[in-house]
């Protein structure tokens, strides 16, 4: 529902912050990692994920993209919820968690506080796919300056194709065309193709 809240920061603890944006004040819920990315900023721009249940509304923030979309695919595992995740995210950087899941790291993972040994093998067994088809830290980093074939690329990924095959795909097609197709009609040429 929200994207992202950027506003001023009026109250922060590691828990979480309040931020001011158009006169409400968003109590967010945030992990160590975005509590240390956050700084002394008085301004801040989080994004955020909205977890609605019976009884509560409660919001999540993060302090990049990459750190949301990493959240995410760790709560899509059966077992763990928002606040398993954000423990997760607390525990360990993001760079750590993805190196770890791909790894198969078992140790490092079930250090986590709250991840038994079976937790830690489903987190490896449902992610490891995806992290790798993804590709070394495509949650964590994302690209500042977008061109036309970054932006398909990373469209054909979220649609499931292996980020491999797209590639060599686009770049197919964008020797035929020599550059000259907009980002739609790019990923249109790609999708007949792949």
């Amino acid at each position: 529902m929200y994207a992202y809240i950027d506003g001023r920061l009026t109250f922060k603890n590691p828990a979480y912050v309040v931020v001011e944006a158009g006169g409400i004040g968003y109590h967010i819920n945030i992990s160590l990692n975005t509590y240390s990315a956050l700084g002394d900023a008085e301004r801040c721009k989080l994004y955020t994920w909205l977890h609605v249940k019976e009884d509560a509304h409660t919001l999540y923030g993060f302090a990049d993209e990459g750190e949301r979309r990493l959240f995410l695919h760790l709560i899509s595992v059966s077992g763990i919820g928002p606040n398993t995740g954000r423990m997760i995210l607390s525990s360990i950087t993001p760079i750590e968690i993805q190196t770890a899941i791909v790894k198969a790291d078992l140790p490092l993972i079930q250090r986590i506080k709250g991840l038994g040994a079976k937790t830690a093998q489903r987190l490896v067994l449902e992610l490891q796919d995806k992290l790798k088809k993804e590709g070394a830290d495509s949650l964590i980093s994302m690209p500042q300056h977008n061109t036309v074939k970054d932006e398909a690329l990373s469209a054909l990924v979220m649609l499931g194709f292996a980020k491999q095959t797209a590639e060599k795909t686009i770049d197919q097609i964008l020797k035929v065309t020599e550059g000259s197709l907009s980002v739609e009609q790019l990923i249109k040429q790609a999708l007949k193709t792949l």
